[in-house]
């Protein structure tokens, strides 16, 4: 069987339907001739006449009746599996891989989790916190979440929310040791910093018109997020972190920010962007994850973007 020749049979059930070749080729989009050259195709593949056509009308042939009825059910089983395909994308499912940070993924997107596979039940998701580079094919990543300004050219993504960092202490220890007025009064307490280079020590900050650069110095020292909120709580000093980890502890008033009116800059701010490679057909899992994230960051109050674009 020649399968080139499904989308003839196709026009030759709409030429019977219509009626006639000029009104078949304007559902067609195409020419009268183009319709012409389509059945002539058809009867010679068969080698048999189709339609027997006049100036007036067009009439069936034998054998064409019988093609037009198999053809007939040849659309048809092609609609059902349209429409069957149709009904089972609607049931998310399949395999997705994201690429996060391993702060952002512990305290921004872990805790979102949960809801996506309740609410996705087909899709398994694969977290992988790195915070060394990821490509997006090699790495077999569906998904990538970086901080940057300046996401990959050549991917495509959109931003799910700022990134800033502050300095932190708990009532307790500024009650002990005072509270900083100034950058610079920072250099008479103990400062829990990254600690991976000497650089994480300097700590700069800015206002309108200012900016400061002061040596800060402590007992201790983490690379990582969690560990230094803790060491915050447990009153070992005043440190830095981003904002969406110290935010829970913020509102609960175990800790407050130390500095408000002046801005932490730090490596570690930028966008949250949420990036993938195109493809022409992009799976359900990855739009649900898309779509889910846009919405649940925007719904805790990140300044979420909603418009997706090449980075």
């Amino acid at each position: 069987m020649n399968l080139t020749l499904l989308p003839d049979l196709a026009t030759f059930v709409t030429i019977v339907e219509q009626g006639s070749f000029s009104a078949a080729a304007r559902i067609a989009g195409t020419t009268p001739s183009a319709i012409s050259r389509s059945v002539s195709r058809l009867e010679r593949e068969m080698g048999c006449k189709l339609l027997h056509r006049s100036t007036r009308k067009l009439a069936l042939s034998d054998t064409g009746k019988t093609v037009y009825q198999h053809a007939l059910e040849m659309l048809e089983a092609a609609r059902q599996a349209m429409d069957r395909g149709s009904s089972l994308q609607t049931v998310v499912q399949g395999r997705l891989t994201l690429s996060v940070p391993k702060a952002v993924g512990h305290f921004v997107i872990h805790p979102l989790i949960p809801t996506f596979l309740a609410r996705y039940p087909r899709v398994n998701v694969s977290l992988r916190l790195e915070d060394r580079y990821m490509d997006l094919i090699d790495d077999g990543v569906d998904l990538a979440l970086r901080i940057t300004d300046s996401p990959s050219p050549g991917l495509y993504g959109k931003p799910l929310m700022p990134i800033a960092h502050i300095i932190c202490a708990t009532p307790e220890y500024l009650h002990l040791h005072g509270t900083p007025q100034q950058p610079g009064d920072l250099r008479q307490h103990s400062c829990i910093s990254l600690g991976e280079t000497p650089a994480d020590s300097r700590w700069k900050f800015r206002r309108p018109g200012k900016t400061e650069t002061v040596q800060t110095h402590g007992r201790y020292a983490a690379n990582h997020t969690g560990v230094r909120l803790d060491a915050v709580k447990r009153n070992l000093g005043i440190g830095s972190l981003p904002l969406f980890t110290a935010r829970d502890a913020l509102a609960r008033g175990e800790i407050v920010q130390v500095l408000p009116d002046w801005e932490f800059i730090s490596a570690y701010t930028g966008e949250l962007w949420l990036l993938w490679t195109r493809n022409q057909h992009m799976p359900g899992p990855m739009r649900a994850m898309i779509d889910y994230l846009s919405e649940e960051i925007a719904t805790h109050g990140a300044s979420a973007s909603t418009s997706e674009t090449q980075a």
